[in-house]
């Protein structure tokens, strides 16, 4: 397992020789040491990329498109291998890494088959005096920030057009999850990638790096996955440079089901929604909106599979809720959750943080939840479905759009007609009907309002990378 960094093709020490350690969540305890990258190594990622990038850029479509097939039939071959590191370093049952390395690796493949489908258009000028011909370029160097959530996914989703599109890059992972991005370095490297093309550099200092790396001419777009928060501040400060962005960051999505739906679907669509990845998601349902005649009875059974989940450690088999990632992120959810007790709420099951190592928090369903709750405003990114009553289409809207997230959003409804009204009114990127997963490589992948700029995945994730030239000729 490599844990330096990796620049211009080499596992390289941090030049101060300063590492960080990697804890599992489900104990506590120290499982690697990798390399802290500093400014120096940074700015040393931007040269190497910069080098590689006109290279890279020339290289054939078909070229860079099995380049990208290979990486993913070699992630396929190693599947097994990458869900245990997963699990091992952010703390998700087996089950969950197992399909985060299947739904990663499809990144490459879509990619590979995008990669030969930058198209440019041609046309006549309206006043007929010349002709109007665009072509599409690779934007450049690319940064590359992604969350500790989906270690592999969240890389696969960036790299893959990236390098599709012609661009280099430099990934700087969740300080929390070096290791799954330095193994696809790794895999990288040995499908064929130039050396300098891709770059990996962990670090501690997350926000010093990643500011050095904006301020260099030489850096051309910026593509952040992360909260809102961060998202803001990067944004000023890509603005000093004009950086191209791409901004995924945070949600607060609604899970909305009217009395008509059926029951039995809804629950187990809550389950995907809010339980994927034990609730660690941008995606994950985050507000429950029931119609009033069945909320008792979905609350009943929503609580009846919550509670009959297995927690334990996420490299166990037989686990099906991993701990969270950190104690950081375990004591909001407990915090949100106390929050909402007392102000009147009801925990039907879980409901509080057990003693013992590691992060752990039991599934959890709330009911009687106050409408001015913390946990009805913030990202919970934990096992938590606290749910609301509602009375009325306009009012189960009203509730889904009150707040500045606007990411992904799930109705359950038997009427395909309110079904398409509803997700047209609701201010959302995404919207499932009936469905509790909307995640799709081939899909277009992003939110409104604070939830980000930009798109990733589907063919727009590829014209993300790619800049339009109009060339005026007349002949």
């Amino acid at each position: 397992m490599e844990t330096d960094l990796f620049i211009a093709g080499k596992w390289v020490p941090a030049s101060s020789g300063a590492r960080f350690d990697v804890l599992d969540p489900a104990t506590g305890d120290t499982i690697a040491s990798v390399a802290d990258g500093g400014e120096a190594e940074a700015i040393a990622a931007v040269e190497a990329a910069a080098a590689a990038g006109p290279g890279w850029a020339s290289t054939p479509p078909r070229v860079r498109s099995e380049v990208l097939r290979k990486a993913f039939e070699l992630m396929t071959d190693r599947a097994s291998e990458l869900a245990k590191l997963i699990s091992l370093e952010n703390g998700k049952a087996l089950v969950d890494a197992k399909g985060e390395v299947t739904y990663a690796a499809e990144f490459f493949r879509w990619f590979a088959e995008e990669a030969v489908r930058g198209d440019g258009a041609i046309a006549t000028a309206p006043s007929g005096a010349n002709r109007i011909l665009v072509v599409r370029q690779p934007v450049g160097v690319c940064v590359l920030v992604t969350p500790w959530n989906f270690p592999a996914a969240m890389a696969t989703r960036k790299i893959g057009p990236a390098l599709a599109a012609g661009c280099t890059v430099i990934l700087k992972p969740a300080s929390d999850t070096p290791l799954t991005a330095l193994a696809m370095a790794a895999i990288l490297a040995e499908a064929g990638v130039p050396e300098g093309v891709v770059n990996v550099v962990p670090s501690r200092s997350s926000g010093r790096v990643v500011s050095a790396m904006l301020r260099d001419a030489r850096v051309r777009k910026l593509s952040f996955t992360g909260s809102t928060e961060v998202g803001r501040i990067l944004l000023a400060q890509a603005a000093e440079n004009v950086v191209n962005t791409s901004m995924e960051l945070g949600g607060n999505a609604p899970f909305v089901v009217f009395a008509d739906a059926d029951l039995d679907a809804a629950v187990d669509g809550a389950m995907i929604a809010k339980m994927r990845n034990g609730g660690e998601a941008c995606t994950a349902a985050n507000r429950f909106f029931v119609e009033a005649p069945i909320a008792g009875e979905f609350a009943r059974r929503l609580a009846q599979r919550m509670s009959a989940l297995v927690v334990g450690p996420g490299t166990d088999e037989k686990t099906q809720v991993g701990p969270l990632v950190n104690e950081d992120t375990v004591a909001k959810v407990d915090e949100l959750v106390r929050g909402a007790l007392d102000g009147g709420a009801e925990a039907v099951t879980g409901g509080s943080r057990p003693d013992g190592p590691g992060f752990y928090y039991p599934p959890t369903v709330l009911t009687g939840v106050s409408a001015d709750a913390p946990i009805l405003r913030q990202e919970i990114f934990g096992p938590v479905a606290p749910v609301v009553t509602f009375t009325g289409e306009a009012e189960a809207v009203r509730l889904a759009n009150d707040t500045e997230y606007g990411l992904v959003a799930y109705v359950y409804t038997g009427d395909l007609a309110r079904g398409l009204r509803v997700s047209e009114a609701i201010e959302a990127g995404m919207v499932g009907i009936n469905r509790g997963l909307v995640s799709d490589p081939a899909a277009p992948f992003g939110g409104v309002k604070q939830s980000g700029i930009g798109r990733e995945g589907g063919h727009d994730g590829l014209l993300e990378y790619l800049e339009s030239k109009y060339i005026a000729v007349d002949w």
